[in-house]
């Protein structure tokens, strides 16, 4: 078992290189001590602790990936700005809610990639994911009434729609009715 995992480390070495190069930012700088060290703690990470299999359901489209960066780069920016709009103003916070999203694709990959990146921008985030039935449960700022409510779930899944149309393979497009 051991041996067809360090086999499987041929498909890793990206994410081995990155993990190298955050073990050396985390210990302060780049010297044959902390490279040895985060490639000996990557190699041990890898082998013992095996990530599944992703890469079937991703290709990149970079002018659909840009778009999806921007976008989201602006949703946090927008965002921010509202959630400390909120904390400094005078009066009664607004009501939140917790609200039911469900994902239109069936892939964990991106029912859990969508919850990260409605984490990521201020005012919302995932209490729970349903991967069964593959729903996410978020909480929310600034959603008190039902429209209010229906803005953030139309928000949540054009989220995920721009993620798998970035990173998404035909296949998950198709199965989550997009093509």
């Amino acid at each position: 078992m051991i041996v067809r995992r360090l086999r499987d480390l041929r498909r890793s070495w990206v994410w081995m290189m990155l993990s190298v190069a955050l073990w050396c930012l985390l210990w302060g700088g780049l010297d044959l001590k902390n490279l040895l060290g985060g490639l000996v703690v990557a190699l041990a990470v890898f082998v013992l602790f095996p990530m599944p299999p992703t890469g079937h359901e991703l290709t990149l489209r970079p002018l659909r990936f840009t778009r999806f960066a921007l976008r989201f780069l602006a949703d946090c920016t927008v965002s921010a700005v509202q959630v400390g709009y909120f904390a400094l103003r005078p009066g009664p916070q607004p009501p939140s809610s917790v609200i039911a999203v469900t994902m239109a694709s069936r892939s964990d990959f991106f029912l859990t990639f969508t919850g990260v990146l409605c984490t990521l921008i201020p005012g919302s985030v995932v209490v729970e994911a349903q991967r069964a039935t593959g729903t996410l449960f978020l909480h929310t700022f600034n959603a008190g009434t039902p429209e209010a409510v229906e803005k953030a779930r139309t928000s949540v899944r054009a989220q995920e729609e721009r993620l798998l149309w970035a990173v998404g393979r035909r296949e998950v497009l198709e199965e989550a009715g997009l093509r």
